[in-house]
């Protein structure tokens, strides 16, 4: 029977290692990650929407505004030249129509009466027509159909970058065979106001970003919390404190969680509270019917050593064809007995009213002492050296000999050969049989209470107690037996013992406990 509390308590170490491992991982920071992308993208996008439409405003409207004035001057004045103008006129007039408001650079083309091409520049040559476009020339001089009203040339313009600096630069021809003006107007200005708008959004989104890892902070340390709450009463729930319960307020989703897991941990704690009254029940009724048993066994165990006597005597009186029947009787007896024993034994371990009482113990002797006392020194083989001296109890030492040298002796035969070393403060101690060995599918469970492999085994007459108490002993000790079969046939229970067990002792005294059957 196995204390559901103790069943709880083993979560709390494997969920403390799976929650260091995912820590590198840890939803708080995939909430800031996630707030932050979120807010990344949504600034990113927004700043460049904005600097799109700002960036197209801004240079549609001086675009707009300065080839409005162009078209104005050279109706004004490119228009009241000459057919056939000459260099100082072209110069004149286009110094004049660069003075207009929107300050741009003019550049007038025109044949002179012998049909030579003539330039005047209001920059002093500084804008010559190599720094307008071929194709924005080639656009200018081409004449269009007229129809509708239209001019037969119409005005074009085209935005360039010269030096890593952007310009305007736009043309138009007077109709009837007067002159070409050229218009360049640099856009630095607005690229300065530009750039600085594109700064002022990528200090924005800088910002817009610091402010979502705040705001992701605060939000996951809202949601968290929680959270993390529940991780506590889970973790508290899992070591056993099934008392454990979560202070509930509000309406959210975190809200009825923390309500589910109320509900949840109320169910647990009644489940195991009937578990444990049903397991202490069960424990009370087997120790009560044990001590009840005892007082019958105990006169039925002195008739039948009378019986046993009568049937050993020389000249006895017993009928030869009641014999068997007797013989059954005391062997049932015995057998009843034993059974009568495991129990209580196994009702003090789950009690855990076991105690250690410690002695220094040969271990050689004490083998020894235990085949001879149950007639089994023809049967067993010993290989221990004298004077290998432990601290242990000698009534447990000796239960756990007697069940693992007898369950080699019942199902592997005889010879059984029993070896004793040292390794370090350990002593080992290894059963082994010259049987066929212990099925694959059985070895897990050679040590729970009344398993019988009968199906692979010949029919056993224990109780199926003895091989569990064997280790709830060596556990008391704080060792371990372990089941295995041999390489060369046959199964092998190697005992490992502390050679002093003295400090579960004293451990059990400071804890003002006894030590349980189940302490490692």
């Amino acid at each position: 029977m196995t204390d559901p509390h103790r069943r709880l308590g083993g979560w709390a170490a494997a969920r403390r290692a799976v929650q260091s491992r995912l820590r590198f991982t840890s939803l708080r920071l995939r909430l800031v990650v996630v707030f932050g992308l979120v807010a990344l993208t949504a600034a990113v996008s927004a700043s460049g929407i904005a600097y799109w439409l700002n960036r197209e405003a801004v240079l549609t409207r001086t675009q707009d505004a300065v080839l409005r004035d162009f078209q104005q001057e050279m109706q004004n004045r490119a228009t009241s030249l000459p057919a056939h103008p000459t260099r100082d006129q072209l110069q004149y007039t286009a110094g004049q129509m660069a003075n207009s408001s929107q300050r741009f650079s003019v550049l007038l083309v025109a044949q002179d009466e012998h049909g030579t091409t003539v330039t005047g520049n209001s920059d002093l040559d500084t804008f010559t027509l190599e720094d307008v476009p071929g194709s924005l020339r080639k656009a200018v001089d081409k004449q269009q159909e007229s129809s509708g009203g239209k001019d037969a040339y119409h005005l074009y313009w085209q935005r360039i970058v010269e030096d890593d600096k952007p310009y305007l630069v736009g043309g138009a021809k007077v109709i009837g065979g007067g002159p070409t003006g050229y218009m360049l107007k640099s856009l630095e200005p607005e690229a300065k106001d530009l750039n600085s708008l594109a700064w002022s959004l990528g200090i924005a989104t800088g910002l817009a970003l610091v402010g979502s890892a705040l705001l992701a902070q605060a939000a996951a340390t809202t949601v968290l919390k929680p959270v993390h709450r529940l991780g506590i009463a889970a973790r508290r729930l899992g070591e056993g404190k099934l008392d454990t319960r979560l202070r509930v307020s509000g309406t959210d989703e975190l809200a009825e969680l923390s309500r589910t897991f109320n509900r949840a941990a109320e169910s647990l704690e009644k489940t195991v509270a009937d578990m444990s009254a049903r397991d202490e029940a069960s424990r009370r009724f087997v120790a009560d019917m044990s001590h009840e048993l005892r007082t019958p066994l105990t006169a039925i165990t002195a008739v039948t050593e009378v019986l046993e006597e009568e049937l050993d005597a020389e000249t006895g009186g017993i009928d030869p064809m009641i014999e068997p029947a007797v013989r059954l009787v005391v062997s049932e007896t015995r057998r009843l007995n034993d059974l009568v024993e495991n129990l209580m034994e196994v009702t003090r371990f789950d009690a855990g009213t076991a105690r250690l009482v410690l002695d220094n113990v040969d271990i050689a002797d004490q083998i020894t002492a235990c085949i001879d006392a149950r007639a089994w020194l023809d049967a067993v083989e010993l290989d221990a050296e004298r004077g290998i001296m432990a601290r242990l109890d000698p009534r447990r030492l000796d239960v756990i000999l007697a069940n693992l040298i007898g369950n080699a002796l019942k199902h592997g035969g005889s010879p059984v050969r029993v070896s004793v070393r040292e390794e370090g403060e350990e002593l080992l101690v290894r059963v082994r049989d010259h049987g066929p060995g212990i099925p694959e599918d059985v070895l897990p469970h050679v040590f729970d209470r009344f398993y019988k492999a009968s199906a692979s085994r010949p029919r056993s007459e224990g109780s199926g107690l003895g091989l569990s108490i064997a280790m709830e002993n060596a556990h008391i000790h704080g060792g371990e037996i372990t089941a295995a079969n041999s390489p060369d046939g046959g199964a092998v229970f190697t005992l490992r013992l502390p050679r002093d067990a003295s400090p579960l002792v004293e451990e059990e005294k400071r804890n003002g406990k006894a030590t349980k059957g189940s302490a490692r």
